[in-house]
């Protein structure tokens, strides 16, 4: 037990309520992937700070451990264990069969077909807010050109690349721009989720064919844009790359320094490089001189709320309110949505913003459709 799980002791803040146990099993990417991973771990630890929960959780050292965690949690009998990412829905369906006093819950997956009383599944509609950051992306591009890596090549990461495909193309018709979509995937096994070095590679790739801003669903690997793009800094107009949009979006946003050195201060030659997060708000990424007041090269992040989706699941159980079935999360209740912070605010223009939100309501209403196939 000591060699696979880290015990978290977390002091009930004056509940009444006995203790309860909550157990979490991440997937490849690891706890600490700055992205879908590490969003569920944030709100599990706001759950142990608010609601007195005492937190277990488990990494595998390689995805044939998936299953280990889940397992030892459940013959611990703990009050509920998480499995974050669709890896872990057989364990989780397999163990709540053999379980049934034991609640489960898995993230992006749902457990034994929904039809188990102590198993929930907790989804997302990611092709709402990849639609909106898709929008963004078509709107602020200079060169008509955008990016989207994905992690593993699959049905959940299609919804990501179909979702962005359709805001951008929405997009580039209200602007009458004749753009386009690249698209690119690590790989097809779990470990395209860390590998880092080969969404570089995609990315380099995309940029050479002329993309300005690449979005990411690719879990640990999508720090492999992020660096690329933070030591490219920017692309200039020559060859197969010329700028649709003549006028410099960027103007007013101050440089930092190493930009203005190696891309110059002219916005006409040479455009920034921007990515897209993903998950969590990854827009502080993207700050290279920790100054936010400076040029920022994350654009926005596609924020899927698996910290949300991991608290409320968390409460349930503490509020003896928990069902099993599934709970999906999307813009009607804040479940996806984009960043605009500090670090990106001076990079989209307020009329986008007034859109975004119009066109959040329009998604909700059922008056945009957005696809979840590619």
């Amino acid at each position: 037990m000591k060699r696979v799980l880290t015990l978290i002791a977390v002091l009930a803040l004056g509940l009444s309520l006995a203790q309860v146990r909550v157990g979490i099993a991440f997937d490849a990417g690891g706890k600490f992937d700055r992205s879908f991973n590490q969003s569920a771990w944030e709100g599990a630890q706001k759950a142990a700070k608010e609601l007195g929960v005492k937190l277990f959780d488990f990494e595998p050292a390689d995805p044939s451990q998936v299953g280990q965690g889940i397992r030892t949690f459940a013959e611990e009998g703990f009050d509920l264990v998480i499995g974050v990412g669709f890896a872990n829905e057989p364990a989780i369906t397999a163990t709540a069969k053999e379980f049934p006093k034991v609640k489960f819950a898995v993230i992006d997956a749902v457990p034994g077909e929904g039809k188990l009383p102590n198993a929930v599944g907790l989804v997302f509609r990611e092709h709402e807010g990849s639609f909106l950051v898709g929008y963004i992306a078509g709107k602020m591009t200079r060169t008509g050109v955008v990016g989207f890596i994905g992690g593993m090549d699959i049905p959940l990461i299609h919804k990501f690349e179909a979702g962005f495909r359709a805001g951008a193309e929405y997009a580039f018709r209200e602007d009458k721009i004749q753009g386009r979509v690249l698209v690119g995937y690590v790989g097809n096994t779990p470990a395209a989720w860390n590998d880092p070095a080969k969404a570089k590679e995609i990315a380099a790739s995309q940029v050479r064919q002329g993309a300005d801003i690449i979005y990411a669903a690719a879990g640990g690997s999508g720090l492999g844009l992020i660096d690329y793009v933070k030591q490219a800094k920017c692309l200039r107009e020559g060859g197969n790359v010329r700028f649709v949009r003549k006028a410099d979006p960027y103007a007013k946003v101050p440089k930092y320094a190493d930009y203005e050195k190696t891309c110059g201060k002219d916005g006409t030659k040479a455009t920034p490089l921007f990515f897209i997060g993903v998950d969590a708000n990854q827009n502080y990424l993207g700050d290279t001189d920790n100054n936010p007041a400076t040029l920022n090269h994350g654009l926005t992040s596609m924020l899927k709320r698996v910290d949300v989706a991991t608290y409320e699941v968390i409460k349930s159980v503490v509020q003896k309110t928990f069902k099993g079935g599934v709970r999906e999360f999307g813009l009607a209740n804040n479940g996806v949505g984009y960043a605009l912070d500090q670090y990106n605010k001076a990079l989209i223009p307020a009329g986008v913003v007034s859109k975004l939100e119009l066109l959040k309501q329009q998604i909700i209403k059922g008056q945009i459709k957005v696809p979840e196939k590619r």
